[in-house]
């Protein structure tokens, strides 16, 4: 089943290719003045907040209380469509804070706006928040979106699910700034929302909505804690004109629903455009970017940013996969650091022990080179060597899938080595597509969409098979059916059940807009080597989007835009529950021998809950740029079961099973999955 929707704040959104825009970014001069490759003019601006503003819900009628107000302030300000008045707390009144709209009759809605005082003070902004509804004011669903809007005097949007209902409450656990202990808003406005959402039983449920104070254009697991940390660059919204010496960060906790923001400067890195992948010890290892010979090292264990060594060469766009004896390998990426043209963007190996780069020259980057017109036109390479399918694979070698339909074995022994491996069947050059090792005993990985070009361009629809036996031996390659919708910068993540969840994406590839969206995801069957139409999103995830598994087997998929003051900024991400979380009961990990076992070795699980066929591996992600490198799956068979008590082994080889910290769920005959357990695999 398809679905045909429209999106609050948005135009009615077609497949046709984009159109110039107006009123243009703020920074267009002319149609040659681009940003990262696409025109200025394209970029559509900040709207106006009136004309935002204009598609809310007539507020006539409606009432409003809050928990506190100031004299001369009270909350009916909120709702007076004067920017100039505000709600304000009494000063004497502590956090938290809220105010409730009654809308006098249940309607859809889809999100509010809350416009922050506008009198030049900042004291009041809205920091830590949570959204809620009710039908009649007694009785709160869940909240609908949580999160810490960004502390400025710009218009906050948080869209969520489309529901019914009559009230809607913001409740503000923190000021923005941490000036003091007040909340304020000058307008708060609702908006219709387009459909009530399918049946989750069979097409999955989008769920809670997350705010950040940045655009999550890069994220990653903590092993430790479970927690999401995302980051954009040296601005929450903007990477041109970065001063090279800072990222800015945020970190969402599942456990209590809160965010919090933090501007790394220690490391002297703007980590935008990196290299990213997990070490052997689980630590989030950035490399390159805005500041092209930077590594940055997160340990979640200590909560802190380290500074690794210097890349031998610059690099931004590249991929970084993590190889069978934990070293990190890395290749190509001429979006920063000079062009491949003068110095070829050719291998180098972290070695996380002796925190060091290494060249391999013989590890050349032409061979998987895209043939993009942009390079062309430029006479040297820019966009050809950008965003590596890289795969961590035996005996140390890597093998690159794509995105070029030319692949390629890597090798990282001494200066390094390479070989063709043929090409991806039928398919065209696929930039910005996905790939996912949803098989890695198997070695089977699954290649999705992406475009001939970078920018300016349809992408397409294809799907692939490739299997992978040894190294430097030629994989097989299966073209099978395509995907029902042709996507762009989507992202595609492997489930415990073992399916592949593909969200959102863009038929035709431009950066910055959100134009041509693919709303509606898909997930892939590999039993059947089918696709089928889930729920569909309520926010466009294009350029910049991201999507990672959560450890309680949802899906979270944020992120879009960062293009300073432009439209398409969404400092959002959404919860996805697929749909085997709602079959039923879910089976419990209660204990495992071991929190690490060594590849080849044995674990003893013991379970509660509905009966339990299968466990799964699943490696922790990190995500940037639509790529992963990080996850794959390995399915565990299990011995025993006499009272919940299982015994599964390891595969043996650490190309198959790489080092790292994996999730350990547990799964019932229809694919219901436990909430996962964190387990070290070591290479022995």
């Amino acid at each position: 089943m398809r679905y045909l929707l429209a999106l609050s704040l948005h135009p009615l959104l077609s497949l046709a290719a984009p159109q110039l825009v107006k009123p243009a970014h703020p920074l267009a001069v002319g149609t040659s003045a681009t940003l990262d490759g696409v025109r200025l003019d394209m970029i559509p601006a900040r709207p106006a907040v009136a004309e935002v503003v204009s598609a809310a819900i007539p507020r006539t009628g409606w009432t409003v209380t809050c928990d506190s107000s100031k004299a001369g302030n009270d909350c009916s300000k909120a709702i007076d469509g004067d920017s100039k008045s505000f709600w304000l707390t009494d000063a004497s009144a502590r956090l938290p804070h809220s105010i409730v709209v009654d809308m006098k009759t249940s309607r859809i809605v889809g999100n509010i706006t809350i416009q922050p005082r506008q009198d030049g003070t900042l004291n009041g902004n809205i920091g830590q928040h949570q959204v809620s509804l009710s039908t009649d004011g007694t009785n709160w669903r869940s909240p609908v979106a949580v999160g810490t809007y960004l502390d400025d005097n710009k218009l906050k949007t948080t869209i969520f699910t489309p529901a019914t209902a009559r009230y809607v409450r913001v409740t503000s656990f923190s000021e923005a700034g941490g000036r003091d202990s007040s909340m304020s808003i000058a307008e708060l406005n609702v908006y219709e929302g387009t459909a009530l959402p399918p049946s989750p039983a069979t097409a999955g449920s989008w769920g809670l909505t997350v705010d950040f104070p940045v655009i999550p254009v890069s994220a990653a697991i903590e092993w430790s804690s479970g927690r999401l940390l995302v980051w954009s660059s040296y601005s929450p919204s903007d990477f041109n004109g970065a001063n090279g010496h800072q990222t800015v960060t945020a970190i969402y906790d599942p456990a209590t629903q809160r965010v919090s923001g933090r501007t790394v400067t220690n490391t002297n890195h703007d980590m935008f455009c990196e290299g990213l992948s997990m070490d052997a010890n689980g630590r989030i290892v950035a490399v390159g970017g805005n500041s092209d010979r930077g590594t940055s090292i997160y340990d979640s264990t200590s909560d802190s940013w380290s500074a690794g060594g210097l890349l031998n060469i610059g690099r931004g766009y590249q991929s970084q996969a993590t190889l069978s004896d934990g070293r990190l390998f890395t290749i190509g990426a001429s979006w920063s650091g000079g062009s491949s043209s003068t110095t070829p963007k050719n291998g180098e190996v972290y070695d996380t022990a002796s925190n060091t780069w290494t060249n391999l020259p013989g590890c050349p980057v032409k061979p998987m080179l895209t043939s993009d017109p942009e390079d062309v036109s430029l006479g040297h390479i820019y966009r050809g060597d950008n965003h590596g399918w890289l795969f961590g694979w035996k005996n140390g070698s890597v093998f690159q899938a794509g995105p070029a339909v030319a692949m390629n074995w890597y090798g990282t022994a001494g200066t390094g080595s390479q070989s063709g491996a043929g090409s991806r069947a039928s398919d065209t050059d696929s930039m910005c597509g996905n790939a996912v090792m949803y098989d890695a005993v198997a070695g089977k990985i699954l290649t999705l969409g992406g475009a001939p070009r970078y920018v300016n361009s349809y992408s397409t629809s294809n799907a692939h098979i490739i299997t992978l036996s040894n190294p430097n031996t030629a994989p097989t390659v299966t073209t099978i059916g395509s995907m029902a919708y042709p996507r762009a910068f989507h992202n595609s993540i492997v489930l415990p059940d073992g399916k592949v969840f593909i969200t959102g994406g863009q038929y035709y590839a431009v950066g910055f807009t959100d134009q041509t969206p693919q709303l509606v995801p898909e997930m892939f069957d590999p039993a059947t080597n089918s696709f089928t139409s889930m729920a569909p999103l309520s926010i466009p995830r294009n350029y910049h989007s991201t999507g990672l598994l959560m450890p309680d087997g949802t899906v979270v998929n944020g992120g879009g835009g960062l293009c300073g003051d432009c439209a398409t900024n969404h400092f959002d991400a959404q919860i996805y529950s697929p749909p085997y979380l709602f079959r039923g009961a879910r089976p419990v990990i209660r204990s495992v021998s071991a929190a690490s076992v060594a590849v080849g070795g044995s674990l003893t699980i013991t379970t509660s809950g509905p009966t339990v066929t299968g466990f799964a591996l699943i490696r922790l992600g990190s995500t940037t740029h639509t790529v992963n490198t990080d996850q794959r799956r390995i399915a565990l068979t299990p011995v025993g079961g006499a009272g919940g008590s299982f015994t599964v082994k390891v595969p043996s080889d650490p190309g198959v099973a790489l080092p790292g910290y994996w999730y350990l769920f547990a799964l019932t005959q229809d694919g219901v999955p436990s909430v996962a357990k964190y387990v070290k695999v070591t290479k022995g």
